[in-house]
């Protein structure tokens, strides 16, 4: 039997963090009872972050009077008290390895159902002076747990914590939080967690991924993709042909400069490219691969921009003959294997990676059913017209609808609608992002899960940095402010931007933070895994070792420095 030692709460509120004001309930301090707890939380508390903490399946954090103990050993510190690791409840008797997911207690006239570990946040860092912390709480197997309540009721603190339910498979939260963040997992761990009904939806879905990777890759042995098979770094690309698709497009197809095999994209993928001599820096631009993906060459089709300095150079001179850098095949935007229905939307320029999708299922002769969607401003902006109508004649289940912006307005969510497409289809989406946007919730609207809704992004992805408060519209991406660095130099590709490396940073993300580059974070300390990033070419090596080691060809841009120059897909 527990006993609750502490009942803590706080409102959230504004805190001063590395130049950054961090919105936040993470401060929270012990108070008198009896509380009431309510079903979204406890009175006289909140949370600063609702999309990692709070809610009805994170209503109340549990932590424990033991791990205190362990902590101020560990960190040499005896100022640690109740609400010190950010918990409504302190508890002793309850330890991590001990309680399970789907356990439910009673305290007092309440009842709660524990539903996930702790999500790892840099917040608790921030609160405890200690940026490692979330790393320390996973490789320590002492997360503490979130409850949701059952009964709402009255708590006060030296009350009983009584135990009224097992959950399902004894699945100890230390055990949960190592299968999401540790090496090494255990398989049949991962089909007993996901048959456990109080396992919060997020946790859920990530160990569903799971599954669904290690399945593919039972019955389907792939390489990673964007990894092998392909090259290191850059690699000289011989110009073989040129053509113009329409008036503003044109395709360039490429075979290796060196005759050697050309190893064969996913249909979706796209090249990062450098042109030596349009600039200092050589500026990089990605680029779809457009062409069929099973064939012995590459093509690239490129839009000339009014603005663009590189799409304005390549249309001038590029020609046959000419050679250009590009990086091996990456992304994550690409055609799975599968008979479900297809839908590919596109608009503009963005039917280049569709386009390499409808070859692909084209080559494979697909029985699939296919809807080909596709916006443009008129017949002279229409680009691969007629190749697209011959691969949607060669297949047997596939038709077309073009939409002319400039006669009949855009492609809405009632057009989507009036198509009947198949609830258990699969939408690929590629165009400018309010188009995007707009066509997500259209198929949405119409019954596609989405879930099954891909889309595919060049610019810079969108930031993730939970609880920071913008005071100010964000800047273009641009060089660091203060003494320029003279270490190797950081290209981030999305960004389009190139600075040297200064160790007066202690990781790659903080050099990112000083650019303006939009970032994605959440733990800062190697464990969630939100920070990683493809590595189109360089070396980096681990200031900080990640507990589980990222993709190949990835990097945790929050625990590594660059050991030589440097290309992220960032």
């Amino acid at each position: 039997m527990g006993r609750l030692v502490s009942v803590n709460v706080g409102m959230p509120k504004n805190v001063r963090w590395r130049d950054k004001t961090v919105h936040t309930g993470v401060w929270k301090t012990p108070v008198e009872g009896p509380v009431m707890v309510r079903r979204l939380n406890i009175d006289g508390d909140g949370q600063g972050d609702l999309t990692g903490h709070g809610g009805e399946q994170r209503a109340v954090m549990v932590y424990q009077t033991e791990s205190y103990d362990f902590w101020k050993s560990y960190l040499n510190r005896d100022d640690l008290v109740p609400g010190h690791f950010g918990e409504n409840f302190t508890v002793t008797g309850l330890a991590d390895a001990e309680v399970c997911i789907g356990d439910r207690y009673r305290i007092g006239d309440a009842e709660f159902e524990v539903t996930q570990p702790r999500v790892t946040c840099f917040r608790v860092g921030l609160r405890l002076g200690e940026p490692d912390m979330p790393n320390l709480l996973v490789a320590q197997h002492r997360p503490g747990f979130y409850l949701r309540v059952i009964t709402e009721g009255h708590v006060r603190p030296g009350e009983d914590i009584v135990r009224t339910r097992r959950g399902p498979h004894e699945l100890s939260v230390a055990d949960v939080d190592a299968l999401l963040y540790l090496p090494g997992r255990d398989i049949d761990q991962l089909r007993k967690i996901v048959d456990v009904p109080a396992l919060s939806p997020g946790w859920q879905q990530s160990f569903n991924d799971m599954l669904h990777t290690l399945d593919a890759a039972t019955i389907n042995p792939a390489p990673p993709v964007g990894v092998e098979p392909g090259w290191d770094g850059f690699r000289p690309l011989l110009v073989i042909a040129v053509h113009h698709e329409s008036p503003q497009v044109m395709s360039i197809r490429l075979r290796a400069n060196d005759r050697g095999a050309l190893p064969p994209p996913r249909a979706g993928q796209y090249l990062t490219v450098r042109f030596p001599g349009v600039a200092e820096p050589t500026p990089l631009r990605s680029y779809s691969l457009s062409g069929d993906p099973v064939a012995a060459e590459y093509r690239i089709s490129v839009k000339r921009e009014d603005d663009g300095v590189v799409s304005q150079w390549i249309h001038a001179h590029i020609e046959t003959g000419s050679v250009i850098e590009a990086a091996a095949p990456r992304g994550d935007f690409y055609l799975t294997d599968a008979t479900d229905p297809v839908v590919l939307i596109s608009a503009g320029i963005g039917i280049t990676p569709v386009l390499a999708m409808l070859h692909a299922l084209s080559a494979a002769r697909s029985t699939r059913e296919i809807c080909w969607l596709h916006t443009t401003r008129n017949r002279e902006t229409q680009a691969f017209a007629a190749e697209v109508t011959a691969l949607i004649d060669s297949l047997p289940h596939a038709r077309q609808l073009v939409i002319f912006t400039q006669s009949r307005g855009r492609l809405d969510q009632s057009a989507i609608a009036a198509l009947g497409l198949p609830p258990g289809a699969n939408a690929y989406l590629c165009g400018p992002t309010q188009f995007m946007t707009d066509m997500r919730d259209a198929l949405t609207g119409a019954g596609l899960d989405g879930a099954r809704i891909h889309s595919e992004l060049f610019g810079a992805l969108p930031p993730i940095n939970p609880g920071i408060v913008d005071e100010a519209p964000r800047r273009p991406p641009h060089p660091p402010s203060g003494k320029l660095g003279t270490g190797p130099s950081i290209t981030f590709a999305r960004s389009g931007l190139t600075v040297n490396w200064s160790s007066d940073y202690g990781n790659i993300l903080d050099l990112a933070e000083a650019c303006d580059v939009p970032t994605r974070f959440a733990c800062r300390s190697g464990v969630c895994h939100v920070c990683e990033t493809g590595v189109v070419a360089g070396t980096t090596t681990y200031v900080q070792t990640p507990l589980e080691p990222p993709a190949p060809s990835t990097v945790l841009i929050c625990s590594a420095a660059p050991s030589s120059d440097l290309v992220l897909d960032l």
